[in-house]
């Protein structure tokens, strides 16, 4: 009986956050600057005839930003857990390993580097056009995960592993500040507001590149839903299990490169969501379990990401809000709550 009401309560809490997503994507379609009633938003949706302007808006703005913000809720979410359990840390979350350390990297050698050599990024950004900051970012996450998957092959130690990730980080963040230091505040400008992170970007033509790439690390990381749980007991218990812990770590790494790499990208860095979404998700449904938290940590990190965009956009105002504070704004205090209501940390990850 209670094993019936258990999974009975799993399935409702499912249930409500699935329509919970479904009211908040709608209300992030019908919010922004301009004021679009609730029954047009439904008309474009359904290929009816509203006024060209409304239209424009709701198909080539907010609807792609909408769908975004549901990539990033799910990716960054899924990524942070299992960053959280691979290194059996708390605080970790999807960057790190130094990954989004790599893309702003990247992002700010073909923004400020163009100054020191003008020939070479100018001339690959006149040639990529508005992809160009896109593959600097790509390449730059691409360049820090080749480096930890050539460390995570030679080393079998995961808090060894973690700090190598933080020291890239470290390091290609110098590298950034180096950068700043000599060029121009116009550069630097720039650099600053990719760094803020934002949802608005992301055109059609990106989606048909960030959407596949992303859902295929997401379903990389559904597929290692049961070494996961093995790790959750330790190393050692998981070898015996028959678990190839140092296989598993190197699909968490691509899995999480592939998802938090493309999304930096196209987005820039958003803090807050991979650390905290599997934390709320664990005092939700009070389970370590993956195959309860994995869909989880999907369905409130899309969740409260429309939140975060809606509460971004300033509804009836022409501002827009840095996405990047409002998820610190609205997450920072959640994590402390649950981590203040939680006698015992530790035990959420099978200690």
């Amino acid at each position: 009986m209670t094993v019936n009401k258990s999974k009975n309560l799993i399935s409702l809490l499912f249930g409500l956050l699935f329509l919970l997503i479904v009211s908040v994507f709608l209300l992030d379609l019908i919010f922004g600057s301009v004021n679009i009633p609730f029954k047009k938003v439904f008309a474009i949706l359904f290929g009816g005839d509203v006024k060209n302007s409304w239209n424009y808006i709701v198909l080539n703005f907010r609807l792609p930003k909408a769908l975004t913000a549901i990539f990033v809720g799910a990716g960054l979410s899924v990524t942070g857990l299992m960053m959280q359990t691979l290194f059996r840390n708390p605080l970790a979350g999807p960057y790190v390993l130094g990954i989004s350390s790599g893309a702003s990297l990247g992002v700010a050698l073909m923004v400020m580097a163009s100054a020191i050599v003008p020939v070479l990024f100018g001339t690959i950004s006149a040639f990529l056009g508005s992809w160009a900051l896109v593959a600097a970012a790509v390449a730059g996450a691409s360049l820090v995960f080749f480096l930890v998957a050539l460390a995570s092959i030679r080393i079998s130690d995961s808090v060894s592993l973690l700090i190598i990730g933080i020291m890239f980080g470290s390091i290609t963040g110098a590298v950034v500040n180096i950068l700043q230091y000599f060029s121009d505040p116009e550069q630097i400008q720039s650099f600053i507001v990719w760094t803020f992170g934002s949802l608005a970007g992301v055109t059609w033509n990106e989606m048909q590149v960030m959407g596949p790439i992303v859902f295929m690390g997401l379903i990389m990381a559904f597929l290692l839903i049961k070494p996961m749980d093995a790790l959750l007991l330790g190393e050692n218990y998981a070898r015996g299990v028959g678990i190839s812990v140092n296989k598993t770590r190197i699909a968490v790494i691509i899995s999480t490169a592939l998802i938090a790499g493309t999304l930096t990208a196209f987005t820039g860095p958003i803090a807050f969501i991979g650390v905290a979404i599997p934390h709320i998700a664990r005092a939700i449904f009070r389970t370590a379990s993956h195959k309860v938290l994995m869909p989880a940590v999907v369905l409130i990190g899309s969740a409260i990401m429309l939140i975060c965009d809606i509460f971004s956009q300033l509804p009836g105002n022409q501002n827009t809000l840095p996405i990047n504070s409002v998820t610190a704004l609205f997450g920072g205090p959640v994590v402390i709550w649950v981590i203040m209501r939680s006698r015992n940390v530790k035990a959420s990850f099978g200690g």
